[in-house]
């Protein structure tokens, strides 16, 4: 069965699901793949920096006004694992939600705008042909249909489709990490987001809707050899480092269905926006979930690139000039942040990091630096 659109989607996550959104909203028949049924829980801090609030206005979403009540945050906090701490404002408020519900809000949307969304298909192989139209052969079940569109978009997040060339593995650092995450009831926490720093990672605590808890980490995965297979175990283990921690997760109680990881991750070294075909999200760039602002990143690129596309679907661009200029707009706008993002992470692991709440009761305006260091800017775009 041969499918023509304008643009194909290929990840129904975040990035994947705003850029097809936008495309859409801009006249072009677009088709959103994903190989996974939605919603579903995902492994995600499920933390809205206050830099996302722009991007969600743009696409015409307001989280606070939605059927759950998402949590609240004012700052952050990060424990080490000698019990020393350090307080941050963060620059606005933060929105804790999960990946399943705000998944559910943003397919909605992009349905609304005419997306065909098809998810449990499989992308077997993506060919460019003379003409420079995409074809993409996918199996729907047992049935297998070949796309063919001018424009196709890589949102498939760090683990790409077989048979699709990427520079990922040149272009991610070589440390394997396994992420994982589990909502809990039960735990109490504050409108901040609480890092907690332990042996091989980090675990980040944050309020989500209906008064749960996210509980996300990255660890590395020779931390986590012998801790356990599942993700309750894996997290009570690390915790076990970081005795706060460890007190914060004995005082909750895992929500079922809610436990997900992924390996092995690679964080990346420089940002990948293109190789055969534009990428957004975790697909073109991997950085530090300590950081938090991943979330900001896929929204931020799928404005990019959907600004980009639109203009090479209308003629205005060449098929060159799609490319140089996406690949130049996003290099320019994430190259630095991840230098920066980078730095931080090896400060964060340091052996030097228990006198980091020294440092910042010294020079006040330290750890708020530290926080703005790793953020966007606003665009003007929501004006």
């Amino acid at each position: 069965m041969l499918k023509q659109v304008d643009a194909i989607v290929i990840g129904a996550g975040i990035a994947g699901s705003s850029t097809a959104m936008q495309l859409a909203r801009q006249g072009h028949r677009t088709v959103l793949l994903d190989r996974q049924e939605f919603p579903r829980h995902k492994t995600c801090g499920e933390f809205m920096s206050p830099e996302t609030k722009e991007m969600l206005e743009v696409l015409g979403i307001n989280l606070l006004g939605s059927r759950v009540k998402p949590g609240i945050m004012n700052k952050a906090r990060i424990i080490l694992p000698h019990g020393g701490e350090i307080e941050a404002p963060l620059p606005g408020h933060a929105v804790g939600i999960s990946r399943y519900e705000l998944d559910r809000i943003l397919h909605q949307k992009a349905q609304n705008a005419g997306v065909e969304i098809v998810t449990k298909t499989r992308v077997k192989g993506i060919r460019k042909l003379d003409n420079q139209v995409y074809e993409v052969d996918t199996k729907e079940g047992d049935r297998e249909v070949i796309y063919q569109a001018r424009a196709v978009i890589g949102a498939f997040g760090t683990k790409k489709p077989r048979g699709i060339a990427t520079a990922s593995e040149e272009t991610r650092d070589e440390t394997v990490y396994i992420g994982i995450k589990s909502h809990f009831s039960g735990i109490d926490v504050p409108d901040q987001v609480e890092l907690y720093f332990c042996n091989g990672g980090y675990i980040g605590i944050s309020p989500i809707e209906e008064g749960k808890t996210n509980v996300a980490a990255l660890l590395t995965l020779d931390a986590v050899q012998g801790s356990g297979k599942s993700v309750d175990e894996i997290l009570r283990s690390a915790a076990q480092s970081n005795s706060t921690a460890a007190e914060r997760l004995a005082a909750g109680t895992p929500v079922p269905g809610t436990q997900v990881s992924i390996a092995p991750l690679r964080l990346s070294d420089v940002p990948e926006p293109w190789s055969e075909f534009p990428h957004v999200g975790d697909a073109m760039l991997m950085i530090p979930p300590l950081c938090g602002d991943g979330m900001s990143i896929a929204l931020r690129s799928s404005l990019l690139c959907a600004g980009w596309t639109d203009k090479y679907l209308k003629g205005i661009l060449s098929y060159d000039q799609w490319q140089r200029g996406y690949t130049d707009a996003a290099n320019a706008e994430f190259t630095r942040l991840l230098k920066r993002a980078r730095r931080i992470q090896k400060l964060a692991f340091a052996k030097t990091n228990r006198l980091y709440p020294g440092l910042a009761r010294i020079f006040p305006g330290l750890a708020k630096y530290v926080v703005k260091a790793t953020r966007l800017s606003e665009t003007g775009m929501a004006r």
